[in-house]
């Protein structure tokens, strides 16, 4: 039903790197429908998470707050409900609000997803249909596995999950990724698949006169990637590329020597052929990925919608993929931080792909923006629309786009400019890693200690980081 204001589609994918899609120049990737909403849309090549983590980016999302704001460093914090939200704000502009999918704002170890119903209607939905990711189905019923118990499935799924976490009772050991392979589920079956049908069900079934927001949210392309053989089978693997191996030079932050420590799969001994085999695995279950938007976006076509309704793409942060012997996220390099942004407004524009530093906060904003409703107080996002509706602006949006993880005091900051990535330890300000990333694309060379780059480090921190740091509370930090 058309209404004065225009629907918003939010699709969200979890763990999806911005550079492993035909529409960012990756020649082996099949992504269809996201090359199609690029080519009616805007594309944003340089969006960073607000945290290289699942739950803090998400709060993130939801409140429109960096994290050392709403004091998400690790796990969701359920009394975070009674914050701000820009869902609620959405809601109170006059929109009736759903979400499908993975919300994950709750540690998932057992039980029912629906047990969180009545906090997903605190943050202002009015409809939520919430699922696991893969591995956490293991252990949390929710209505897909009621679907897999109807379809005489429920084993064959959490069988694999079992296979995948060495949790099997015949000895059998965990399986490196290159080893795991595809999963038996039908295609239709499958965990992404069942969001995707519900969320184009719910486009079909609404018969509301106020305009809808729907956030559509997939488990996918994070591990395991499950896609069943027929995702495997469109892909060969010698036509995947190398992942970034190099040795770095210079020290390897405190943070990264963490995250090599303890990887549950060290990657030190990797062949090129089992790499390759890797990164197959993540490209056949992105394939599954950009087949469940085709189902959003079909749907939309479909009711007529289409038209009228923006629709948003991204995710809460990338995948290393054995970048710098890491898989993952956790990290400040660009696989795991840097997430992809796309904006098509209804009807699509001329397309365009635009380099300003932009992260999680501006998406939140522009989607306010649209929907005519109250901004997020003392949130440093900014709107992107003035890249649709004038399209010569200059390609500059902010100054330094900021990313953080941790687990407080033990806590790390990142900021990236137009040129330079620098990461610090958040409570002293001690420089970790510092990024050419004009000379040094593939991150190997960590300036730290180069006197050349030590003015440098000193102004982006005094310029950029401590005013974007400036309402850090550390006094309970101990």
């Amino acid at each position: 039903m058309a209404t004065s204001k225009q629907n918003i589609v939010f699709i969200f994918a979890d763990q999806q790197r911005n550079d492993v899609a035909g529409y960012a120049g990756d020649r082996v990737a099949i992504t269809p429908h996201l090359d199609r909403i690029a080519e009616h849309g805007i594309s944003f090549t340089n969006c960073v998470t607000s945290s290289p983590v699942c739950m803090t980016a998400r709060t993130s999302i939801m409140t429109g707050l960096q994290i050392h704001q709403h004091g998400v460093w690790t796990v969701s914090n359920p009394e975070l409900r009674h914050g701000q939200s820009h869902v609620r704000n959405i809601r109170d502009a006059g929109y009736r609000t759903g979400i499908v999918g993975k919300n994950h704002l709750w540690p998932h170890e057992g039980g029912d997803a629906r047990e969180h119903a009545r906090e997903l209607l605190e943050w202002g939905w009015d409809t939520a249909l919430e699922v696991t990711g893969p591995s956490e189905t293991l252990k949390t019923d929710s209505e897909y596995t009621d679907y897999l118990v109807r379809q005489g499935l429920l084993s064959t799924f959490r069988d694999y999950l079992d296979h995948y976490h060495g949790e099997r009772v015949d000895g059998r050991h965990r399986p490196a990724p290159w080893e795991l392979g595809a999963c038996d589920l039908p295609p239709e079956a499958t965990l992404d698949m069942f969001v995707a049908n519900e969320g184009a069900k719910w486009i079909r079934e609404h018969r509301s006169d106020k305009p809808f927001y729907l956030q559509v949210n997939f488990g996918g392309p994070h591990d395991p990637w499950d896609a069943p053989q027929s995702y495997r089978d469109q892909y060969q693997v010698d036509d995947m590329s190398l992942s970034i191996t190099e040795p770095p030079k210079g020290p390897l932050s405190k943070q990264v020597q963490q995250l090599l420590q303890y990887a549950p799969v060290k990657l030190d001994t990797m062949t090129d052929d089992e790499n390759r085999a890797l990164r197959l695995g993540y490209y056949s279950k992105l394939t599954l990925i950009d087949d469940c938007v085709g189902k959003v976006l079909e749907a939309l076509k479909q009711t007529g919608q289409l038209n009228n309704t923006w629709v948003v793409f991204s995710a809460d942060h990338g995948e290393l993929l054995g970048d710098h012997g890491l898989l993952a996220k956790k990290a400040f390099y660009d696989g795991s931080v840097q997430v992809p942004c796309l904006l098509m407004p209804p009807g699509g524009t001329a397309p365009g792909e635009r380099a300003a530093l932009t992260c999680h906060l501006d998406i939140v904003a522009t989607m306010l923006e649209i929907a005519g409703a109250a901004v997020m107080p003392d949130s440093d996002g900014r709107s992107l629309l003035s890249f649709i509706n004038s399209p010569s602006v200059a390609d500059q949006h902010h100054n330094g786009v900021l990313s953080q993880i941790g687990l407080p005091p033990q806590a790390y900051s990142m900021v990236m400019t137009e040129r330079y990535k620098l990461s610090v330890d958040t409570l002293t300000r001690s420089t970790l890693e510092l990024y050419d990333r004009q000379n040094d694309p593939m991150e190997l060379h960590n300036r730290v200690g180069d006197p050349a780059y030590a003015s440098i480090a000193v102004d982006i921190i005094e310029s950029t980081l401590d005013p974007m740091l400036e309402t850090l509370d550390t006094s309970s930090w101990t």
